[in-house]
């Protein structure tokens, strides 16, 4: 919370209209962070706190809650070009020449062109304008040059000259179409996959990347428990700067916030990565017992229920409401 007639966010706008509908005046009352709102709801300085407070069980021994307001918990935010397909390079296609991958499939070439190398080889040898040598040597390995060059689409110098060679090299042609295609899928197929290996979808994939968080923070706390290595930063602004100017891979943070620096000043420069996790919920706060509780909680049950919540989630967060931001 704060003062001033200035004040902007998600839930500013949240209570505002629930206000507006109760037909309450509203003073604003400055306290800085969470652990002053609810030190000045506790004193009776302020009747509600709101803001990104966490709807704790240890909380809700000492205060009451309103209904979640936000769907809360930590999440990731890398830069955009991480998700961006990158340029090939020499080294990636050195590394795909000699992978396992291509090995199998050069052998597999091979093997299926022993049978139609010699069925060309047989036909042709008979005759004295056939495309290869009577003898089986070097005649093989001419008819073999031909079955592989078909296959993979390199044509061939001598072509068959009977008209069995020739219906058995259409029907080869077709056999050269299929293994084509389904080589072609399966590597993209493998290529694709590494690709998504590669990316940031999840906690796990935060070892060994360079990692921002805010210190002193739950998020904080949590890659310290997981074990992975993190520089923790004095303010999340710190965190945004070292993600789009410093070279750092991710940033961790509560969701609601980093959601919404995508939203707005980081449109187009950041993405989120995989689900929220450590999940949470934010909500407003009140004193024990206070009355105002319950008709907080059915105006916010109407807004959700005419689309008014859902038209400042939208404002605030743009089209994933689903996973909306504290302001």
């Amino acid at each position: 919370m704060g003062t001033g007639d200035d004040l902007t966010g998600f839930t500013i706008d949240v209570w505002e209209e629930i206000a507006d509908r109760l037909d309450w005046q509203t003073r604003y009352v400055d306290v800085g962070d969470v652990a002053g709102q609810l030190r000045a709801v506790g004193d009776g300085r302020a009747d509600i706190a709101a803001g990104a407070i966490s709807l704790t069980s240890e909380r809700g021994l000492s205060y009451d809650f309103s209904q979640p307001t936000l769907d809360a918990g930590l999440q990731i935010m890398v830069p955009t070009q991480t998700v961006e397909p990158a340029s090939p390079s020499l080294t990636a296609f050195t590394k795909l020449v000699f992978s396992k991958t291509m090995l199998g499939w050069l052998i597999a070439a091979l093997l299926i062109s022993v049978l139609p190398a010699h069925i060309l080889w047989l036909i042709e040898r008979r005759h004295d304008t056939g495309a290869v040598s009577k003898h089986y040597f070097p005649g093989i390995f001419q008819a073999f040059a031909w079955g592989v060059g078909s296959l993979v689409g390199a044509g061939a110098a001598a072509p068959p000259r009977q008209w069995m060679a020739r219906t058995m090299a259409i029907l080869w042609a077709f056999v050269s179409i299929v293994f084509v295609s389904f080589y072609t899928a399966n590597l993209t197929a493998t290529l694709t996959l590494a690709k998504l290996e590669a990316q940031i979808n999840g906690p796990a994939d935060l070892y060994g990347k360079s990692v921002a968080t805010v210190t002193g923070t739950t998020s904080a706390s949590f890659l310290r428990t997981m074990g992975i290595d993190a520089t923790a930063m004095a303010s999340i602004e710190d965190c945004y700067r070292a993600l789009l100017d410093g070279g750092y891979d991710a940033v961790v943070y509560d969701a609601p916030v980093l959601r919404y620096f995508v939203a707005h000043q980081g449109d187009g420069a950041a993405l989120m990565a995989g689900p929220v996790f450590q999940e949470d919920d934010y909500g407003l706060v009140f004193r024990i017992g206070s009355q105002l509780r319950k008709p907080v909680d059915q105006t916010l049950l109407s807004m959700r229920e005419d689309g008014s919540f859902g038209m400042i989630e939208e404002k605030w967060f743009g089209d994933d409401a689903d996973s909306t931001v504290e302001g």
